[in-house]
């Protein structure tokens, strides 16, 4: 079985693992990392999501032979949720049943990298292919808005 070098949070791992074992596994099953969750497995839910190369990508579609760039979880963006995202999200009270939360925060890390001061409109195009039961989404929208403005 191959050997991967990976930069994970941080650090680097080697992993051992077949080449088309899908990041999310590695992270979860050979890493430890259980903050990034599997949700359906192809791609759509959002509540894989993680950091590639400073770019939310679905861990459960990246192959381990794929990865090729530093990768960060939810676990990577604070050791006790003081994240500016992670603290808006508590302070607005988004998360219900919570399972969705660590990708919905991973995507809204990478919307406010890009735009610091996002529209209603780039916050619904970010955050619309990140599926939520809850239906949290006006409180997504105020805690993306409260982050933005604590990481200016």
């Amino acid at each position: 079985m191959p050997q991967f070098r990976l930069d994970v949070n941080g650090r680097t791992r080697t992993v051992e693992a077949p080449a088309d074992m899908p990041l999310l596994w590695i992270l979860r099953d050979r890493l430890s990392l259980t903050g990034t969750k599997y949700g359906c497995g192809v791609g759509i839910c959002g509540a894989c999501t993680v950091h590639i190369g400073g770019r939310a990508a679905r861990s459960c579609q990246v192959a381990a032979r794929d990865v090729g760039a530093p990768v960060v979880t939810i676990e990577g963006l604070s050791e006790d949720a003081s994240h500016p995202v992670q603290k808006a999200w508590i302070e607005e009270d988004v998360a219900q049943c919570g399972y969705c939360q660590a990708g919905m925060i991973m995507s809204a890390v990478a919307l406010l990298k890009d735009h610091p001061r996002p529209t209603d409109a780039q916050i619904d195009a970010a955050m619309s292919d990140a599926v939520c039961r809850c239906g949290t989404y006006g409180r997504i929208r105020r805690a993306l808005r409260r982050a933005g403005e604590a990481a200016r």
